[in-house]
C-alpha cells in the first residue's frame, strides 16, 4: 500500500527540505562483498546467484525504516511492503524490467522470481508492481566492475544497486556493487547501515 505522508511529520523532515528541490539529490556508495558463502548455497542449492543475491537485498532493506519512504514529484510517500526491479534479457533480443516481491519466506521469493522473469521474457514485456517501494537492481556480469554509477533522470527516485562478474580469488570470492539512492530518503548513515547488514545476510544465508 502506497500512502502519502507529510514530511515535517518524519525523521526525513530536514532531508525533505534540504534535498528535495536539488538537480542531483542522488548519491552512490560502493562497497566490495565477500561473497563466498553465497556461492557455496548457489552450488548446494542449485538456486541462482542473481536470485540469491536480490533476497539478500530485499532482506537488508527491510531492516531499514528508511527503504519503506520514497520521494517522488515533490511529494513524500509511505509504503508497507518491497519489491526487488530485476532486467531480464528477453525474446526479442532487448530488455525487459520486472518487479518481484519481497518475501521473508526465500522459497517464495524463488519461486515469484522464476515465474515472473520467465514471463518477462517469453512475454517481452515490463511487469511492475506500484503498491510497494522498487529496489532497482543491475547485473552486467559479462565482465568486472570497480563502479557503476547510474543515470538520475528526475524521473525515477528509487535506490538502486549494480554489479558486474564476481572476482574469485584464493581465500574468498568478492564483488563490488554500487548503491544509488535519494538523498531525502536517506543519509549516509542509513544506508551504511543497509550495507552492513546486507554483508552479514550474505554471509549467513541458509536455504
Amino acid at each position: 500500500m502506497k500512502t502519502e505522508i507529510n514530511p515535517k511529520e518524519t525523521s526525513r523532515a530536514y532531508a525533505f527540505d534540504m534535498w528535495m528541490k536539488s538537480t542531483m539529490p542522488m548519491v552512490t556508495l560502493m562497497k566490495t562483498f565477500d561473497v563466498s558463502h553465497l556461492l557455496k548455497v548457489r552450488k548446494q542449492s542449485g538456486l541462482k546467484f542473481n536470485m540469491l543475491l536480490c533476497w539478500c537485498i530485499g532482506k537488508a532493506a527491510s531492516q531499514v525504516e528508511e527503504f519503506y519512504v520514497l520521494p517522488e514529484d515533490g511529494k513524500l510517500f509511505c509504503y508497507d511492503r518491497l519489491a526487488i526491479n530485476v532486467i531480464v534479457s528477453n525474446c526479442n533480443g532487448g530488455i525487459s524490467w520486472c518487479d518481484i516481491p519481497f518475501s521473508n519466506d526465500l522459497q517464495q521469493f524463488n519461486h515469484d522470481y522464476l515465474e515472473l522473469t520467465t514471463k518477462a521474457a517469453k512475454e517481452c514485456k515490463n511487469i511492475t508492481i506500484d503498491d510497494s517501494m522498487v529496489i532497482g537492481t543491475s547485473a552486467v556480469v559479462q565482465t568486472e566492475f570497480d563502479c557503476i554509477v547510474n543515470q538520475y533522470n528526475g524521473i525515477f527516485n528509487n535506490p538502486f544497486l549494480a554489479w558486474g562478474k564476481y572476482r574469485k580469488g584464493l581465500f574468498k570470492t568478492t564483488l563490488p556493487i554500487s548503491f544509488q539512492f535519494h538523498h531525502v530518503q536517506m543519509d549516509g548513515a542509513q544506508a551504511a547501515r543497509f550495507l552492513v547488514e546486507l554483508q552479514g545476510i550474505i554471509k549467513t544465508i541458509n536455504t
